[in-house]
């Protein structure tokens, strides 16, 4: 499975919210240059976002953006799919049905491993939230100090 371009700069546009107040909007601009994002796609992909609840705008020379859920609350997972679909290593077990396209449907070898496959990705993506991310953060900050001595 692949998680598409657009889906990692949706992860860590909301990354970037998660670690703001979200009382206060922040710009697309400051979302853009902390986690270099284009811009005009991140602006796509913000509206999109709004439009699946997952932010809000505000307009005007103090608008941009805020996380709506607690970042405790929110799952990697719940975004992947918004974005990219199902989380699905194969078509036919991604909830789309695949039984016209496969002459092997119903009888396949590989269909159980397919399913554990899946679940376990997804039970990776489902348990992360964006707490878990920014703690992440902080402790992979943690271990690469700047050495300053000279």
């Amino acid at each position: 499975m692949h998680i598409s371009q657009k889906c990692q700069y949706a992860l860590r546009a909301l990354l970037e919210l998660a670690k703001r107040p979200r009382t206060e909007p922040t710009s697309v601009g400051t979302i853009a240059s902390a986690q270099a994002i284009p811009a005009r796609f991140l602006e796509s992909i913000l509206g999109q976002l709004r439009q699946g609840g997952f932010v809000v705008s505000r307009r005007g020379a103090k608008g941009g953006f805020a996380l709506v859920p607690d970042p405790s609350a929110l799952s990697v997972g719940a975004i992947i799919r918004f974005i990219d679909g199902p989380v699905s290593p194969v078509r036919c077990i991604a909830g789309g049905g695949g039984n016209g396209e496969c002459g092997f449907y119903g009888r396949c070898a590989f269909l159980s491993m397919w399913s554990r496959a899946r679940d376990a990705i997804a039970n990776v993506y489902d348990t992360t939230t964006f707490s878990d991310l920014m703690e992440a953060e902080q402790a992979a900050a943690g271990k690469h100090r700047s050495n300053y001595c000279i």
